[in-house]
């Protein structure tokens, strides 16, 4: 008993030594890193032994730059005059042509690789990644034409964006401003504003980048055109700031871009990369700091963002997305159009279902529907020329809009264009027994009491008073159910967080 004891003691001591050795060895690891964040390092007895800790730090990326014109094999020159061992990722779509002027097979370039994006035949995914060449904890992007003011900045970068997350230096004398990015995400929608202040989502003007290695690993497509736009988007969808550090700078390197003829190609190039940009992160509604607003999704001439919906769920529900909001532009131009044409030979009529549903939540189409709904009197349907024509075949109105008879029940549907099919569905009722009905099943569209429509009343929808149906609440709680109004479901019962 005596000797298990003893054994027990021992064990313990044993374990207790390994503590204190590991915890001996992390504090003197954290020494080493802060030793070489102190500003006294350099100019002390071992500055190659600190520069080449530095490169186990941080990787420097030189990704935005034009092949026709550039400074990128001077900056690299003028990154490896300081600091020999610093690993450097050239990253580009393609191999620039003509080729940079940089001698790869110099032993003092064996840190320094240039990355294409794109795929190749002799080069695996791996090797395409410029993710895979980052060892570093940290990642430092410098734009072209740029160069180190000194070497203190580097390490005095390293000291902020430990604490920081994502830090900025501007490049030259040029005032930086911040820009706040309102990103919905669900609604395909980027707002942006100028704010002030040193912490922010985006930035203006020319600058260097330090962020922490794990940050772009959680970024979707972390090197996408145009760099930085692109990157400050997706670290704005993750919730990281950037912050301005004021104090220090980096300073310019080469002119570039002197004459109109370069300076009109690059433009063209960024709006270019611009809207791919945009289309690969499903942003289809920018609006700037002027306000002006641009769309970058459908319009009448291009087909909708959604394909044939299937069982009454549009494709974009299972992105965990709403409707685009180009597509609610669109609907509700279609809307305005047959509520001024049913008007004009006096149809009654009424907002039905779910559109009546999000005029009552929302004074507009609900956010995730992609289609409008009207109910009409059938008795009037022969004081329109266009309903009485669609009931033999699609016809095309003086305004370039499409009057059709369903193939899915008796209903009509007028659509945007020819090529966008965007519609709004016309729904005829009739009287029988006191109850409003109708001839065959469309849409799930339930008959009613006919006293919902004597008096008929008026609520706001796509921007103007619209008829509907009295006691609006009992009526959507006999289409639906109790407490549709405060607690609707999205089609095929989809849950958003």
């Amino acid at each position: 008993m005596r000797l298990k004891f003893v054994r027990a003691l021992l064990i313990l001591a044993l374990l207790g030594n390994l503590i204190v050795w590991h915890k001996i060895w992390r504090l003197s690891m954290e020494q080493n890193t802060l030793s070489l964040l102190t500003p006294s390092v350099m100019t002390n007895e071992h500055p190659q032994k600190h520069q080449q800790c530095l490169g186990h730090l941080v990787t420097i990326v030189i990704r935005q730059f034009e092949n026709f014109e550039n400074d990128v094999a001077f900056m690299v020159e003028s990154v490896l005059n300081s600091f020999p061992g610093i690993p450097i990722l050239i990253v580009c779509d393609e191999l620039p042509y003509p080729p940079l002027e940089l001698d790869f097979a110099n032993e003092s370039m064996k840190n320094v690789k240039l990355i294409s994006l794109k795929p190749e035949f002799n080069k695996s995914s791996e090797e395409r990644n410029p993710l895979f060449y980052i060892r570093t904890k940290f990642v430092l992007f410098l734009p072209d034409a740029t160069r180190l003011s000194n070497k203190q900045v580097i390490q005095d970068t390293i000291a902020q964006v430990s604490n920081l997350g994502i830090v900025i230096v501007p490049v030259g004398k040029i005032a930086l401003h911040c820009l706040e990015l309102d990103l919905k995400v669900r609604e395909w929608s980027l707002k942006i504003a100028r704010v002030m202040g040193t912490e922010c989502d985006s930035v203006i003007g020319k600058h260097v980048t330090m962020l922490e290695a794990k940050i772009l690993r959680r970024l979707s497509d972390p090197f996408l055109l145009p760099f930085t736009d692109a990157l400050y988007i997706q670290t704005t969808a993750i919730g990281a700031k950037v912050h301005i550090l004021k104090n220090y700078q980096f300073n310019e390197g080469k002119p570039l871009y002197r004459n109109q003829q370069a300076q009109f190609k690059v433009q063209h190039l960024y709006r270019t990369h611009e809207r791919l940009m945009f289309e690969k992160l499903g942003i289809k509604k920018v609006t700037r700091a002027s306000g002006s607003v641009e769309w970058y999704g459908c319009s009448r001439e291009t087909p909708r963002c959604f394909g044939s919906v299937i069982n009454g769920v549009p494709s974009y529900l299972y992105q965990h997305r709403y409707t685009p909001p180009c597509c609610l532009a669109g609907l509700r131009k279609v809307t305005c159009h047959v509520i001024d044409k049913l008007e004009e030979v006096g149809i009654r009529f009424w907002l039905e279902g779910q559109s009546l549903l999000g005029a009552m939540r929302h004074g507009d189409i609900l956010p995730w529907d992609h289609e409008v709904q009207i109910g009409l009197n059938r008795d009037d349907l022969a004081r329109s020329p266009w309903l009485v024509r669609a009931k033999s075949k699609p016809v095309v109105d003086n305004d370039g809009f499409i009057w059709e008879k369903a193939t899915e029940g008796e209903f009509f549907k007028v659509q945007y264009s020819k090529v966008n099919r965007l519609h709004v569905n016309l729904l005829p009722f009739y009287t029988r027994n006191g109850s409003m009905t109708k001839d065959a099943w469309f849409l799930k569209n339930r008959d009613f009491p006919e006293h919902f429509l004597h008096p008929m009343s008026s609520i706001e929808f796509a921007g103007r008073q619209v008829p509907c149906p009295n006691n609006i609440r009992d009526f959507l709680e006999l289409k639906y159910f109790k407490g549709v109004i405060e607690n609707p479901e999205l089609p095929g019962k989809f849950v958003f967080d």
